[in-house]
């Protein structure tokens, strides 16, 4: 039987936040395991407090749904197949008025969401890649593509940061076609607040979609992950961008978290970094 997440106890109609799972990694090029995320994202919810003392907010105060899983975990699905249901659900999630948080699964899935968009919504998000090649290992829906067809799809509206890890092939399209990210050392340099205010300004929209690659974190920080990066952003980096961009938030995601190797914390941190996009919304 699923669990759900932690004071996801209200039912769909009445519910502002609507949590679900995509439990899906079969691009994945390094360490395959994240399908396993979401049930223990879930888990790793119950530790946590409902009252944040920093923002004087109580999670159990607000309607929250949790929808589970949209396919089986043992269902042989392909990619393409995945990121159309990911589409429709999505779809179906921003139609009726809700504030989807999708748990990962690969990063592909983001491919979807962008696809079911609001026309006016753009993409930010927080991963050690661009995630922009044209295509990896012979898809064009990769976890390293996925960018590039949400590109495609949202006429250039997104923006990456705490990049590290990039090919010469992605940073020579990226001045070609005008994508943009700013990496992890240019953040430390600018600070958390002037780069999330340069994203916001290369995407021109103020509703944003946010999607959080668990490796955008430092390795040290988040070791459960498929492809670990260090020198990267750190939990309380992310937390502040997250709160800076909470007003303006119409969805999210966390992707990518692997419990297969580590002991826990990194299902625990991605389960508080629900918890911070709830609350950051208020």
């Amino acid at each position: 039987m699923l669990l759900n997440f932690a004071d996801a106890t209200e039912d769909y109609e009445s519910s502002r936040f609507v949590i679900f799972s995509v439990p899906f990694d079969s691009t994945s090029s390094f360490r395959h395991g994240s399908k396993f995320a979401p049930d223990e994202i879930r888990k790793a919810s119950y530790n946590l407090e409902s009252y944040l003392v920093e923002h004087d907010f109580d999670v159990s105060s607000v309607a929250i749904h949790d929808f589970g899983h949209i396919i089986s975990m043992d269902e042989d699905a392909g990619v393409e197949d995945v990121i159309s249901a990911v589409k429709f659900y999505a779809g179906k999630f921003f139609s009726e008025g809700k504030f989807p948080i999708m748990l990962g699964g690969e990063h592909s899935l983001t491919a979807g969401i962008a696809n079911a968009l609001p026309s006016d919504a753009g993409v930010i998000f927080i991963d050690a890649h661009t995630d922009f090649r044209s295509e990896y290992l012979g898809t064009k829906w990769s976890h390293a593509a996925w960018a590039r067809r949400a590109f495609e799809a949202l006429d250039g509206r997104v923006f990456a940061l705490g990049v590290r890890s990039v090919s010469k092939e992605e940073v020579e399209a990226a001045k070609e076609l005008g994508y943009g990210y700013l990496t992890s050392y240019q953040i430390m340099d600018l600070g958390v607040e002037d780069a999330v205010k340069l994203a916001c300004e290369k995407i021109g929209t103020d509703h944003i979609y946010l999607s959080i690659d668990i490796d955008g974190i430092s390795a040290e920080f988040a070791p459960g992950t498929g492809t670990p990066e260090f020198f990267g952003l750190s939990p309380m980096q992310v937390k502040k961008i997250i709160n800076i961009l909470g007003p303006n938030l119409i969805g999210a995601d966390i992707v990518e978290v692997n419990p297969e190797y580590d002991n826990g914390n990194t299902a625990i941190l991605a389960a508080r970094l629900v918890q911070e996009l709830i609350a950051s919304t208020q």
